[in-house]
């Protein structure tokens, strides 16, 4: 099973890879873009990117507002839910602490 449709490369890279991959390369956001909002989303809720929310969850399904695309909701591990707004969270300030990964 592949992730929904990729908005860049990175993304693009882990859906053609098995669900079991590691990282190849761990880069520093260095500005806002959908993606970057996204990966900040996961990681706030303790997950590396969309492939490992989708790994450990075993398949569950990612909520996403349908007017930006954004995460809406996420489950935690310890099964609490975070819930997201529609407008952009990730601050400025906050972009380069995102993690990149290239798988």
């Amino acid at each position: 099973m592949c992730c929904q449709p990729p908005e860049t490369s990175v993304l693009r890279m882990s859906c053609s890879t098995d669900n079991h991959s590691k990282p190849k390369a761990m880069s520093r956001a260095k500005g806002w873009s959908t993606e970057v909002e996204n990966l900040f989303r996961f990681q706030q809720a303790g997950y590396r990117d969309e492939l490992e929310y989708i790994q450990v969850k075993q398949g569950a399904s990612i909520d996403k507002w349908p007017e930006t695309g954004f995460v809406k909701k996420l489950q935690r591990r310890d099964n609490t839910f975070y819930y997201y707004n529609r407008k952009r969270e990730c601050q400025d300030r906050d972009v380069h602490k995102v993690k990149v990964y290239a798988h």
